[in-house]
């Protein structure tokens, strides 16, 4: 018999937490969280993102033994100001068995129907700056820091629950060497020109604060005709600061300014965690930390987490100054693959930035949806 309880108590949550440790424990291609950063991610007096959001951490138990897991979430924003009636749920993971899928998504739409939603999707996080999607085709390669990884029966217990495609989304990677330094550096330099535009580069963290809340305007700006937008409140502007910032070097942010010095464009790399994260095994200390700073310092492979160009100056070719300032700083770092964040597959503007660079779509990731009844 399966029986749901909700996780509260600190100690709960940690269980929450620390159910896909040992689900994985065996799979080489699963990349943990830090465990700390998890639960505090799930604490409603750190995370702002609760001033907006509702949510019910949900175990469920067998013979005494988690055997699955689901975050319930309602973001009000969404329903209330964008009469968005969704019911979402994100962090699902679960053993093979669909009685258990089928009893977590039936309490999640059971929370939606008392709070007046018509139907549930996920697997999501509480906004746009969250993991999304559950892992359909390519669970041979590496997870990343910021995607969930899956078991493949995730999909089939989905669908076989009468669950529909909701969104897909396509993960991308390219080799450095695909592009072209030369190209880029000459195009750059007559956008530069033509549009009275400058390239801001760093290399020190606190030079970067000044510009994240206009960095976010332009991310909003860039994102907001996305079916999946959500805006991004300035509390948790502040938050997504002290949590990441400090995580990714500053070389790998790269601005474009106007001839006012108004932020237009951003982009955003980070070097790859995964394996460092594997290493660390969810914690920080002793260890994690130095292999988090080896990897900071010389991972080879780049993720691309986010790039913004405000839709007054899209099209106009503005990207050819932030790729023409990444070819210089990866040739300095010897960087040799390029790994892209899911983007919806239906982003037609998104792949025609990247056309050029022979990107193989390595990864698909779906989120699904089912009418509350």
């Amino acid at each position: 018999m399966i029986t749901l309880k909700e996780a509260k108590t600190q100690k709960e949550i940690k269980r929450f937490v620390l159910f896909p440790f040992s689900l994985y424990s065996q799979n080489k291609y699963w990349v943990p969280p830090i465990i700390n950063d998890e639960i505090a991610n799930f604490d409603v007096k750190k995370n702002p993102v609760f001033k907006n959001a509702d949510a019910q951490f949900l175990l469920a138990y067998r013979d005494g033994k988690i055997v699955g897991r689901v975050v319930a979430i309602i973001n009000w924003y969404e329903v209330n100001q964008q009469k968005i009636k969704k019911m979402r749920f994100g962090w699902f993971d679960t053993i093979d068995d669909i009685e258990v899928t089928k009893a977590l998504l039936d309490k999640v739409s059971q929370i939606g129907k008392e709070n007046n939603l018509e139907y549930i999707e996920g697997p999501v996080g509480f906004n746009n700056l969250d993991k999304t999607g559950v892992l359909i085709d390519g669970f041979e390669h590496l997870g990343t820091m910021i995607t969930w990884y899956n078991h493949p029966y995730y999909k089939d217990h989905l669908e076989q629950l009468g669950c529909i495609k909701e969104k897909e989304y396509l993960e991308n990677k390219f080799k450095f060497k695909n592009v072209d330094a030369v190209y880029y550096n000459r195009i750059s330099k007559v956008i530069k020109r033509r549009y009275k535009l400058t390239a801001l580069d760093f290399t020190k963290t606190k030079d970067i604060m000044p510009y994240v809340d206009e960095m976010f305007e332009v991310f909003s700006a860039s994102y907001s005709k996305l079916s999946t937008f959500v805006p991004i409140s300035d509390s948790q502007i502040e938050y997504f600061k002290k949590k990441y910032i400090s995580f990714i070097n500053p070389e790998y942010i790269k601005f474009v300014m106007d001839e006012n010095n108004k932020l237009i464009a951003f982009a955003i790399v980070m070097p790859s965690f995964s394996k460092a994260l594997q290493k660390a095994k969810g914690r920080l200390f002793p260890f994690g930390i130095f292999h988090l700073l080896q990897a900071k310092k010389h991972a080879k492979d780049v993720t691309f987490y986010l790039i913004g160009v405000h839709p007054e100056y899209q099209n106009k070719g503005v990207t050819a100054i932030i790729f023409d300032q990444y070819t210089k700083t990866f040739s300095k770092k010897g960087i040799i693959n390029c790994i892209r964040t899911p983007e919806l597959e239906d982003n037609e503007s998104i792949r025609k930035i990247w056309e050029g660079f022979k990107p193989v779509t390595h990864k698909r990731r779906r989120t699904y949806r089912k009418d509350i009844r």
